[in-house]
């Protein structure tokens, strides 16, 4: 009886593990709270009620020459009525303790229309979210090389999110820009 007992342990102990990797190892989900928030945005920037995320299939060889990861759920095309008005690129950076999601807007020439912080964990540096600091992304290109305190205000009490966002779409616009040269976009 009790070997029995012993082998059911391993068995189901084994199948707690495979269920595990397999789960660790599947493409990341938009969260429906994150998904609403990016929606939000969308509407909101683009001043469009109806609109579709179509996702960019990106190649792995590709993906290995950007900057950021472009694979999973991460960067679409904003299409409305089967026309391309901008594109999204949805992303999450560190801060001091955590991590927060953002969103990078783009117009169809690949211009920065609006950045945006759309979840925010922690209680320190919130400033990262305001529109005053974020307006200053507006209008870079693929070509541009941000520097922060010089190109972006430096945030006192935001020093880390703020260096952080600021890498972030550094790293965004160089790997669009890599799309654009390899003529994916």
């Amino acid at each position: 009886m009790l070997q029995k007992e012993s082998k059911n342990g391993i068995y189901i102990g084994a199948v707690c593990c495979m269920a595990l990797l397999f789960f660790s190892f599947s493409v990341n989900k938009i969260s429906p709270r994150l998904q609403e928030k990016l929606n939000s945005a969308v509407q909101t920037t683009f001043e469009v009620e109806e609109f579709s995320l179509d996702l960019v299939s990106i190649s792995s060889s590709l993906n290995g020459k950007t900057a950021i990861e472009l694979g999973g759920e991460n960067f679409f095309k904003v299409v409305q009525n089967e026309k391309l008005i901008g594109y999204a690129y949805l992303g999450e950076a560190p801060s001091m303790k955590d991590v927060f999601d953002y969103v990078v807007l783009f117009n169809t020439d690949l211009s920065i229309k609006k950045s945006k912080v759309l979840i925010y964990r922690e209680n320190h540096g919130r400033q990262i979210g305001s529109q005053r600091w974020l307006k200053q992304f507006i209008g870079m290109g693929v070509d541009r090389v941000i520097r922060y305190g010089e190109d972006v205000d430096a945030i006192a009490g935001a020093t880390i999110s703020a260096k952080s966002m600021t890498k972030a779409v550094n790293d965004v616009l160089k790997s669009v820009g890599i799309l654009k040269s390899e003529g994916i976009l």
